[in-house]
């Protein structure tokens, strides 16, 4: 029940939101007598509402009379926006159709005018879906889904934005078009704003747009109107949120620029005329700073040709020197009628301080409503008639300056008041202020009282940066919305008093110009000057030069040590946030007409640009609101700002007129979340005691029949002095929105139905009303402490840290939920839903912010720092703190400070049940099934555990911090010190001795406390129990407890594993080792994953750990993974001398693959090992870069090269680059390798002995020298063969490297021999002692020869690289080749391709690709065929296999091949690629095939021997075509059904190794090739006809007609390369293939082209012989043209499988030969 009660002329208005005074007029009374009651709307249950109009019901009405009832319009849908012009109105309405109401001159021949009762539909826009509407005087706007715009109404000044145009009757598109682009591109608005002559629209980029005419539209264009939409560049670069037009100004709601943007340093010199814009000039022990430049550009042309200056300039200063003299034209430009009577008062003393240098200063922040009174005491000269002037004598102006310069007297100056009398400056001051502002006119002397005021002036200002700069003391905070010092250079600050009347009515534009010459030039937005709140830290005043050319006294005082300042509003907001919730880092901006002060500059001076409102830039303001002359703004906690004209009471509050923002007087507790302003009012929304909304008005009281007055006449009108309570707010029911235009407001309102309004409702007050808690709680204990002086000196180094970061996490806390109530605001005045809560779709936002702030608060508890905090603030609030009580909602009596401190600062962690209340709440209002449901129980179910979970963290903190406080005596100061950590909370403790150390002392005493990162044992020794001399911390990530089984013992006994110790704990009871194993087990499991939930940690788990004890990995750090208490599984090591071990442990050691850094002390670079490691050491291959430059890769055991691998020293540009691929044991060569000495041009291949070549072995050189013999000690010494380049032949003994020694045969080129004793160095001359022989002429070529056998001195094939096929028979699981277990050999292979695909997938470096993975994953399966019968389906089977496991290195067989073909190029390749080494390079293949092909029968135990048979397939014809097509593509030439190495094993291997061999045979067979060459290109200069004549081609067999491009063509006598060229082209295909086998089948491809060419011309049945056939082959190979045709029949010759050398493959293979040699022979005559 709401009651009003009245008497007289004033009413008592009492229900739930406390009791108000309201001031009844006259027409109040004639409907007034008694009491009235007001059933509130929540009485009403949803049955009994209306069922249509559930939403977005809309209410209007005038004025706020008590008798006031709203009228309902009744829409087919819900109202979504309205927008209110002078006399007419639009509405959105759902579904995006628009309405309009009211009068509509523009209509011409339509409707011309509609009740508000009943809306017409704008026909125009259908079809189209709109999303936003606005209403400018007599003009309105709409926004469409896509971004588009359409205007109507009056369009006299270009407001509709199109030309020719005087109205536009109907919704008409405009397009924006931003022409700065080629071509023109459209521009998405999202809303629009109209005034009366101008429109803004707010772009999709965030950018204004303006069109129409006068200074409001913020272009610098002197042509009006502006048709077209155009950019207002002033704003292009900022983030424009809303905006809003009044009737002849703007305003728009900007976010802060990103630091990083604020912090820019600013220009030193004008953009536009290029002058300093900062002048100093040091003086004695302070500096004069000037920043007094102002650029001519932005001046508005008056009617009468007077100058207007825009933002940031000073006008020409005209005083006036007589008491008749008139006001200048831009001051009595107010708007008439009569002014409620303003008295005086000295409230604003009481907010106000004056600094020692006459800075004002502030000390409370919220408290604005006292701000700026000062500048509009004045009422005649803005907003009435009539000015008092009375000339002040010149006498008390010199006293006056005197008394401001002097600063032990500033103080006086703010009580100075000055009664009807009026200030005027000397006239030859005022001559000077006009000549420094004005171009042309000679400035004049000077006063030492002006020099004087400046200097003090400067000064303050100087301290006052210095004071920003260092972020010192919060209590002298400049209130840079009110200016407080000197302005231009020579010109005073205005009078710093209290009272009213302090200048003038009289000096008015006196007052306004000191005023716009300070406050215009504080208002650059890159210029801002903020430091309220410290936020200054990220937003310094950035004056060039400055801290530079400060007075030593002053730098002096500021280098006293400060506490640092912390920022309370976080910089930038919350990064998390992003674009999921409203910025409140917002700014102000305001332009046009200022005559009203709507600009809220402090002045009534007009801007053509906008220009930033100072005082508004930390308020975080969240609306802007503008009526036809004043404006309003509208912040996060729920004030509002009002400036402008307040002739009828509009601003909302009794005081004067402002040209400044003020806060509207309201009630304590009313807080307002919505505003809007019409002509000469302003209506606002918002919350009381209930959640129900109640709305307000101030302004113009509109009487029946009188409102259709004009504006300008105020009889019958009357005005509110404050805010009044509209009492029929109660019956509309929930409104979502208010609106205000002309004389109208309008409200949307929604029914309660199903309780969901209200619980929405309920959530966004909720919010708003804990945000306001949360910034007094800020601003009223917060910010007093951090400033307090002794702060750091009570709490110490480390608890001041703390409190900052509490401080740092309170205001993100703070901001955080300052930003999501105006989001839930928000969505409260649109959309409605639960959907678009953050608070469900984000929850982690708010979840982690909680749990950041809980812990900052937990951490100052436990460190002690709010018993430590108690003592300053006793010092700031008293014995009685109230303030701290009420705010912490306290009610306990003699309660200890700190503990009221502890209560406010846990007070945040209400609001968690709070939010699971609601969401609970608004979940009863849906169905259980549905969608919003879940999401609101689950929003729910979070908040609530978290709140659960806060509430414990509070409790551990609470307990931590008590057993702190008993905790000295029982341990050394340091230890306490050591232990006592911000994050770390006790669990239990042992001084009940409920636990002892097992085989302990019998004098010492054991101390076991649990804190949830550590385990601490403190000892120490019986006599001296209050003190624990040692203790030791086991963390708990790295801690195992196991029960010990009580069967066997009566011993209650825990085992607790810790990385360097094992030790057993013994409990007093079972209930007791119970309590200590579950404690024990949670808090480990709470350190490693942050639940705490499971019964048992894993044993397995990933830590970080230093070792103290262990000898090897001393005070080494080892991160990883964990088991049992040893590092197991992959993880880092990391020693103090610098050494990195990356990879995997197995029982504390390094085990598998790893990389290892070990830095080399004299060559300051790195040795990095990576490979294989097992039981701590180097094992298994792997590759060692070392820091000289050498790199090995290969084989390692216990630490050292041991096995097969490649050692590279130096490179080819170092002093002595060579290579060594071959054996190594114990870290040294030993057994066959190759060395390359690059420098000597020489390959070593042999044997080897403790580094040294020992044995048989061959050189070759790159001059072409051959030995192959003995060696010993690392030289030739002992019987060997040296041959030379021209084939001159040594045999005999050796001695030194190729130096002759002893017996030999040297034999010449040409047959001749010397045989004898020979010394002497080869190739410097030799002394021969013997025979010298000569063959006989006539001797056979047989006996001529005396060539040696090349080879027998080598190393036999088999005894290569023994090392190579020893370590793959290893990784099968065998000690010696075919020693071994079948089965386990297909296991090992299994263990190693599956751990090394984990490898490469752990390492991204190391990517395989798909296909790779998927041979991998074929072969990690053991196959079934290798037991049983090989038949040929399997034999096929295996060969596939077998050419998969060959492809991948990670195969054992794979990683074979790849190094055996390492090996074989490393030797025949470079200086290796000698003819003479031919012979040895064929037999080492054959030596691979036959142990491959070992290897391959110990994996397939049933396959056949060397030449076995395999049993003949089954006669099934499909099984044979099966079997047949697997084979053609590798062996096509079947070689019966034999098994043989060569057949199974060449194709894998031959083609890898295919580059070096063949480059052999073509050195051996290079000579006879050139013969061939030769012949062929002579013989293929023939056409074919006479070359098939010359080669003895019977006729029968010429081809007649050959085909040529699919037509046959005649072979006629010039006929070249026609005849058999298929056959050719088949034959030329032999230079392609690789293996003996491919090549046959391309030989036996040809002999069938032939044959089908031959049997298309004779047309019968033909059967060759070798005779006629062998012609025609002949001139086949002859066309060819294969250059090395030689080297191909050799390679076939040695490597052709055996059982094919007598079919018919062998019998082609010898046709191909003998044509060979044929050719050779040739002669052509």
């Amino acid at each position: 029940m709401t009651k009003w009660t009245w008497s007289g002329d004033r009413a008592e208005f009492r229900n739930g939101f406390g009791v108000f005074q309201v001031e009844f007029h006259q027409s109040m009374h004639q409907h007034c007598h008694g009491q009235i009651t007001v059933m509130e709307s929540q009485r009403k249950s949803s049955g009994e509402e209306d069922s249509s109009g559930e939403r977005g019901s809309l209410h209007t009405w005038k004025g706020y009379s008590y008798s006031v009832t709203p009228e309902r319009v009744l829409l087919s849908r819900p109202v979504l926006q309205a927008a209110l012009g002078t006399r007419h109105g639009v509405l959105l309405v759902e579904g995006g159709q628009v309405y309009s109401f009211g009068e509509f001159p523009w209509k011409q021949s339509q409707v011309s005018e509609v009740g508000p009762l009943k809306p017409v539909l704008e026909s125009a826009l259908s079809g189209q879906r709109v999303v936003a509407v606005a209403a400018g005087s007599f003009h309105s706007g709409a926004v469409t889904e896509d971004g588009g715009v359409h205007m109507w109404g009056e369009n006299s000044f270009g407001q509709c934005g199109l030309s020719s145009l005087t109205v536009v009757p109907n919704p008409t598109p405009v397009a924006v078009l931003d022409s700065d682009t080629s071509p023109p591109h459209t521009i998405r608005v999202l809303e629009l704003a109209c005034g009366e002559q101008h429109s803004l629209a707010l772009s999709a980029q965030h950018e204004v747009w303006a069109w129409g005419s006068g200074c409001q539209l913020g272009l610098v264009t002197t042509v009006f109107p502006v048709w077209k939409p155009q950019k207002v560049e002033h704003l292009v670069g900022r983030h424009v949120l809303q905006v809003a037009c009044g009737a002849f100004h703007s305003l728009a709601l900007v976010c802060w620029l990103p630091p990083q943007e604020a912090r820019r340093p600013l220009p030193d010199k004008c953009g536009q005329c290029n002058q300093l814009l900062y002048t100093m000039t040091d003086k004695e022990d302070h500096v004069i700073i000037s920043d007094s430049h102002y650029c001519p550009l932005g001046v508005e042309l008056l009617v009468d040709g007077e100058a207007r200056l825009g933002p940031g300039r000073s006008p020409p200063l005209r005083f006036q020197s007589s008491p008749s003299e008139p006001l200048s034209s831009h001051t009595s430009a107010s708007a008439p009628g009569p002014h409620p009577s303003i008295t005086e008062h000295t409230d604003y003393e009481r907010g106000r301080t004056v600094a020692q240098n006459g800075e004002v200063l502030t000390t409370t922040d919220s408290d604005i409503s006292a701000a700026g009174t000062d500048s509009d005491r004045t009422v005649g000269g803005v907003g009435g008639a009539g000015s008092r002037n009375s000339p002040y004598p010149d006498q008390a102006v010199k006293e006056y300056l005197k008394k401001l310069s002097d600063t032990s007297l500033a103080e006086e100056t703010v009580k100075m008041t000055i009664a009807g009398a009026s200030f005027q400056p000397p006239a030859d001051s005022i001559d000077l202020l006009t000549s420094d502002l004005i171009p042309g006119v000679m400035p004049v002397t000077t006063s030492s009282a002006l020099n004087s005021l400046v200097s003090s002036c400067a000064s303050a200002v100087v301290e006052r940066v210095v004071s920003t700069c260092e972020a010192l003391s919060l209590k002298k905070r400049i209130n840079y919305y009110y200016p407080g010092v000197g302005g231009v250079a020579g010109v005073p600050g205005e009078v710093p008093g209290g009272v009213p009347g302090g200048f003038p009515g009289g000096l008015v534009e006196e007052r306004v110009c000191l005023e716009e010459s300070i406050q215009g030039k504080k208002s650059c937005s890159t210029g801002d000057i903020r430091e309220e709140e410290a936020e200054g830290l990220s937003r310094r005043l950035s004056l060039p030069g400055l801290l530079s050319q400060v007075s030593p006294r002053l730098l002096r005082r500021a280098s006293r040590p400060r506490v640092r300042a912390v920022p309370l509003t976080p910089v930038g907001g919350l990064p998390e946030a992003g674009e999921l919730l409203p910025s409140l880092q917002t700014e102000v901006w305001s332009w046009g007409r200022g005559e009203e002060g709507q600009l809220g500059h402090g002045d009534n001076l007009s801007r053509l640009q906008p220009l930033c409102i100072k005082c508004l830039s930390s308020k975080e303001v969240v609306l802007v609101a503008a009526g036809a002359h004043h404006s309003l703004a509208l912040t996060a906690q729920s004030q509002v700002f009002s400036w402008g004209s307040n002739s009828s009471g509009q601003l909302g509050h009794m005081d004067c007129p402002t040209t400044i923002p003020r806060l509207a007087k309201l009630s304590e507790g009313i807080r307002v979340w919505d505003v809007c302003a019409g002509v000469q009012h302003t209506l606002l929304l918002a919350d009381g005691d209930c959640y129900q909304p109640i709305l307000y008005y101030s302004g113009q009281q509109v009487i029946e029949g009188a409102q259709d007055a004009p504006q300008d006449q105020t009889e019958g009108y009357s005005y509110t002095q404050q805010p009044v309570l509209l009492p029929f707010c109660m019956n509309l029911g929930y409104v979502s929105g208010v609106f205000a235009g002309g004389q109208s407001c309008v409200a949307l309102a929604d029914r309660n139905v199903m309780g969901f309004s209200a619980s929405l409702h309920e959530l966004a007050a909720a919010e708003r009303k804990f945000y306001c808690k949360l910034s007094s709680v800020k601003n009223h204990i917060l910010r007093p402490l951090l400033d307090l002086e002794s702060l750091s000196t009570a709490l110490g180094p480390a608890s001041t840290v703390l409190l900052q970061s509490l401080a740092r996490c309170y205001s993100r806390l703070c901001h955080l939920t300052g930003q999501h109530s105006a989001s839930l605001t928000a969505n409260l005045r649109r959309r409605r839903e639960v959907k678009s809560l953050v608070m469900l779709e984000h929850a982690s936002i708010f979840l982690d912010t909680y749990n950041e702030y809980c812990c900052s608060v937990g951490n100052f508890l436990v460190m002690g720092g709010f018993q430590a905090l108690a003592k300053p603030s006793l010092d700031f609030f008293g014995k009685c703190p109230e303030l701290l009580q009420r705010l912490a909602e306290s009610s306990e009596e003699n309660i200890l400070l700190s503990d009221l401190l502890v209560a406010l600062f846990y007070l945040p962690m209400r609001h968690l049940h709070e939010y699971g209340r609601l969401l609970l709440k608004l979940g009863t209002c849906f169905e259980v099934s549905s969608v919003d449901y879940q999401k609101l129980q689950d929003g729910c179910s979070k908040f609530e555990a978290l709140a659960l979970h806060l509430k414990r963290r509070r409790k551990e903190a609470e307990y931590t911090y008590h057993f702190w406080k008993s905790f000295p005596g029982k341990m050394t100061v340091s230890g306490l010190d050591s232990l006592r950590k911000p994050h770390r909370r006790l669990i239990c403790e042992s001084s009940n001795k409920a636990l002892t150390l097992q085989n302990s002392g019998r004098f010492s005493v054991n101390w076991f406390i649990l804190f949830n990162d550590a385990l601490v044992h403190a000892q120490g020794v019986v006599p001296y129990k209050s003190l624990f001399s040692t203790h030791h911390v086991f963390p708990l990530a790295t801690l195992w407890v196991e029960p010990i089984p009580e069967e066997n013992t009566d011993l209650y006994g825990l085992k607790l594993i810790s990385p360097e110790e094992t030790f057993t704990l013994l409990a007093c009871s079972s209930m007791e080792k119970a309590k200590w194993l579950r404690s024990i087990n949670q808090a480990v499991d709470q350190a490693m994953s942050g639940s705490g939930q499971r019964a048992e940690p894993p044993i397995s788990r990933t830590a970080s750990y230093t070792f103290y004890k262990d000898s090897r990995l001393k005070e080494a750090t080892y991160e990883g993974r964990w088991l049992a208490g040893k590092p197991n599984g992959r993880g880092m090591v990391k020693w103090l001398d610098g050494r990195i071990y990356t990879g995997t442990f197995k029982n504390g050691l390094e085990d598998g693959f790893g990389d290892y850094i070990m830095p080399s002390k004299t060559l300051n670079l790195n040795d990095h090992y990576q490979g294989h490691w097992k039981k701590g050491k180097m094992h298994g291959i792997g590759t060692y870069k070392y820091a000289s430059g050498e790199l090995y890769e290969g084989s390692f055991q216990d630490n050292m090269r041991h096995g097969h691998g490649m050692l590279r020293s130096g490179s080819l540009n170092s002093s002595s680059p060579s290579v060594f691929i071959g054996q190594w044991v114990h870290d040294k060569k030993t057994g066959y390798g190759v060395f390359d000495d690059i420098t000597r041009g020489e390959k070593y291949m042999g044997m080897w002995q403790d580094d040294q070549r020992q044995g048989t072995g061959v050189i070759v050189t790159q001059f072409g020298l051959y030995y192959e013999g003995a060696f010993n000690n690392n030289k030739m010494q002992g019987t060997g063969v040296l041959l030379s380049e021209d084939n001159t032949t040594y045999e005999g003994e050796f001695s030194e490297d190729w130096t002759l020694n002893g017996k030999g045969v040297l034999t010449m080129a040409n047959g001749d021999y010397f045989e004898g004793s020979f010394t002497g160095e080869w190739g410097s001359g030799l002394k021969v002692t013997g025979s010298f022989f000569k063959p006989n002429l006539y001797d056979s070529d047989g006996d001529k020869g005396r060539a040696v056998k090349l080879g027998r001195l080598a190393v036999r094939p088999e005894e290569k690289w023994r090392a190579v096929f020893e370590e793959c028979w290893m990784r099968l699981g065998c000690e010696a080749p075919g020693q071994g277990e079948n089965q386990r050999a297909w296991e090992n292979i299994a263990v190693a391709l599956t751990t090394s695909r984990r490898q490469h997938r752990d390492s991204p470096e190391m990517n395989l690709s798909r296909t790779h993975n998927r041979t991998l994953g074929s072969l990690e399966f053991i196959p079934q065929q290798h037991v049983g019968p090989v038949t040929m389906e399997k034999y096929d089977r295996i060969r596939h296999s077998l050419i998969k496991a060959c492809d991948t290195p990670l195969h054992p067989l794979g990683r074979l091949m790849e190094t055996l073909v390492a090996v074989y190029r490393m030797t025949y390749v470079g200086v290796g690629a000698n003819r003479r080494l031919l012979l040895q390079a064929v037999n080492e293949i054959m030596s691979y095939l036959a142990r491959i092909f070992q290897l391959v029968r110990f994996l397939f135990p049933d396959l056949p021997e060397e030449g076995g048979a395999i049993p003949e397939p089954s006669s099934d014809p499909q099984d044979k075509k099966d079997s047949n097509c697997a084979d053609t593509q590798l062996e096509s030439p079947k070689p019966g059904r034999v098994v043989s190495s060569s057949a199974l094993l060449l194709p894998v291997l031959l083609p890898r190794l295919y580059p070096p061999l063949f480059t052999l045979y073509a050195l051996e067979k290079e000579r006879e090739d050139d013969v061939y060459w030769e012949c062929v290109l002579r013989l293929n200069k023939q056409p074919d006809m006479a070359l098939l004549a010359f080669l003895g081609v019977q006729h029968k067999f010429w081809p007649v007609s050959v085909p040529v491009l699919g037509e046959k063509t005649e072979v006629v006598s010039s006929t070249k390369d026609a005849c058999f060229a298929s056959a050719t082209e088949t034959l030329q295909q032999i230079s392609t293939t690789f293996t003996p086998s491919d090549k046959l089948q391309v030989i036996q491809l040809t002999f069938e082209e032939i044959t089908k060419e031959v049997l298309s011309s004779l047309e019968d049945n033909f059967l060759w012989s070798m005779d006629d056939l062998f012609p025609v082959f002949l001139y086949v190979v002859l066309r060819a043209r294969i250059r090395n045709l030689g080297s191909e029949v050799s390679l076939i010759e040695d490597l052709m499988d055996p059982c094919v050398q007598h079919g018919e493959h062998g019998i082609m293979f010898t046709t191909l030969k003998a044509c060979y040699y044929q050719i050779q022979h040739e002669k052509t005559t």
